[in-house]
């Protein structure tokens, strides 16, 4: 139906829309400042930081990849990523698909239990954490930095799991498999588990998201530059006293443009994912 609106209300609209245009193009300069300083000589970005470089080159994007050897740190930071990634979407979604269909009272403090471990701060435990993985001999390792993810990472990923699971995975089809001879195995990798997508694509993003941006954790448990990850290998091109932007900047956006893909590609499946769990919840 079509419904006209007043001049005052077409004044309010109006109004309101330059506003969030206002404060979209103020959020923006941040992202512009860093983008444009990156073309920049160190002179242009000292005097001049909004103006645009008066000749664009990609000399700082160059050294920023010889400085942080750009190849390497992106192997190690996608081998962190990718083996977490799996890690926990394969043990989150096989513990909350047991906490969500075997109903008792132990299942259900297992899971309260996982819950109370999302309200306590990952940097309480991080001493003891520590001496942890040095018994183990992991120090210096990226297996460290990979098993300290997977623990942290899977507390969140059974709540979603558990939740997706208990809301939008119809039991009747796992009672027909069981009736058709499936063991409790079959019927979660080949019933249950291919019905979890919106939320394993969640998962995914988010863990990835998270894995990628970790700084605390390569920083505690790695010490030679062989293994760096790419936030690391940022921190430790940084100067004790000053900073060179024009050099540091480049190394973000290389550190970032990865992520960036990944996110725009995988948007469409989270945004689906956020919409089952509206429409069945």
């Amino acid at each position: 139906m079509n419904m006209k609106l007043s001049s005052r209300e077409r004044a309010v609209n109006g109004s309101f829309e330059v506003l969030l245009i206002v404060i979209a193009a103020l959020f923006f300069i941040p992202v512009y400042y860093l983008i444009v300083t990156t073309f920049k000589t160190p002179d242009e970005a000292t005097f001049s930081p909004l103006s645009l470089p008066t000749h664009f080159n990609v000399d700082n994007y160059i050294l920023a990849w010889k400085t942080m050897r750009f190849p390497r740190v992106f192997l190690n930071t996608l081998i962190v990523t990718g083996v977490s990634v799996v890690g926990i979407i394969l043990l989150s979604s096989m513990a909350a698909y047991a906490l969500a269909r075997r109903v008792h009272a132990l299942n259900k403090f297992i899971f309260y239990l996982f819950l109370a471990g999302m309200m306590v701060p990952f940097q309480m435990g991080l001493v003891s954490l520590y001496k942890l993985i040095n018994s183990l001999g992991l120090m210096d390792n990226l297996l460290a930095v990979i098993v300290v993810n997977i623990g942290n990472g899977c507390v969140i990923a059974i709540f979603l799991f558990h939740s997706f699971i208990s809301t939008s995975v119809p039991l009747e089809l796992e009672e027909a498999a069981f009736i058709d001879g499936c063991s409790v195995q079959a019927t979660f990798w080949r019933i249950a588990f291919p019905l979890l997508t919106p939320v394993i694509a969640t998962v995914a993003i988010v863990t990835t998201l998270n894995v990628w941006n970790d700084f605390m954790n390569p920083l505690l448990f790695l010490q030679s530059r062989e293994n760096n990850v790419i936030l690391l290998e940022v921190f430790r091109n940084i100067g004790q006293f000053s900073v060179d932007w024009t050099s540091l900047f480049p190394m973000l956006l290389l550190g970032v443009a990865p992520l960036l893909v990944f996110y725009l590609l995988m948007q469409k499946y989270m945004i689906k994912g956020v919409a089952a769990g509206a429409l069945k919840g």
